[in-house]
C-alpha cells in the first residue's frame, strides 16, 4: 500500500488531557485534521501513543535526570500504553477512531543498569523514557496485550478502522 508520512501540525503539550483515552484520540484527530488539506483522497492516519503511570501521563523526557526519574518509577511495575487512532477518508471527510491499552512491566533494574540505557540516547524521544522495539526490549519483563501498541501502532486495531472505513466510504 503506498504511503506518505507527514509530520503533524500539532504542538501536543497544547492538548494534555488527564484522561488517557480522551487525551490519545484528540490528539490523533488533530494530528490527521492538521494534514487534510493536503490530500484530496485516500485514507489519513493520526496516532499517538502515551504511557500512564499511577494515573499520571509519563510523557517524553525533558533532559536525562527526567529519563531517570521516570524509568527508577517504572521499574519493577505495572504501567498502561495507550495509542489513539483517527483515520480519516480525505474525500468525503469521514472520520473513525479507536485506542489501545496495553500493560507492560518493566524489570528491576539497578541505577548502573539504568544510566546504561539512558546512555543509548534511545529512551530520550520516547514516551515514559524507553522504546520496546529497540534496546529497550531488554528491560521488558511482560507485555499484556498488544506488542505493537506499545512499538506505537496497533496494527490489528488499526486494520479494523480501515475494514470498517472501506465499507463506509466503498474502499480506495
Amino acid at each position: 500500500m503506498k504511503h506518505t508520512a507527514v509530520h503533524p501540525r500539532v504542538r501536543e503539550e497544547d492538548h494534555a488531557d488527564s484522561d488517557p483515552i480522551r487525551h490519545v484520540l484528540e490528539l490523533s484527530k488533530l494530528k490527521a485534521r492538521s494534514v487534510r488539506g493536503d490530500f484530496s483522497r485516500g485514507y489519513i492516519l493520526g496516532a499517538d501513543t502515551i504511557v500512564v503511570f499511577d494515573r499520571g501521563i509519563l510523557e517524553k523526557p525533558a533532559d536525562r535526570a527526567d529519563a531517570r526519574a521516570m524509568l527508577g518509577k517504572l521499574c519493577g511495575r505495572l504501567h498502561e500504553v495507550y495509542t489513539g487512532l483517527t483515520l480519516i477518508d480525505a474525500g468525503s471527510g469521514k472520520e473513525l477512531q479507536g485506542y489501545e491499552k496495553t500493560r507492560v512491566k518493566i524489570r528491576r533494574m539497578s541505577a548502573t543498569e539504568i544510566d546504561a540505557y539512558i546512555e543509548t540516547g534511545e529512551p530520550m524521544d520516547k514516551a515514559g523514557s524507553y522504546g520496546i522495539q529497540g534496546y529497550g526490549a531488554a528491560i521488558v519483563e511482560r507485555v499484556d496485550g498488544c506488542y505493537f501498541n506499545v512499538v506505537g501502532l496497533p496494527i490489528v486495531r488499526l486494520l479494523g478502522l480501515i475494514r470498517d472505513m472501506d465499507s463506509i466510504c466503498g474502499g480506495e
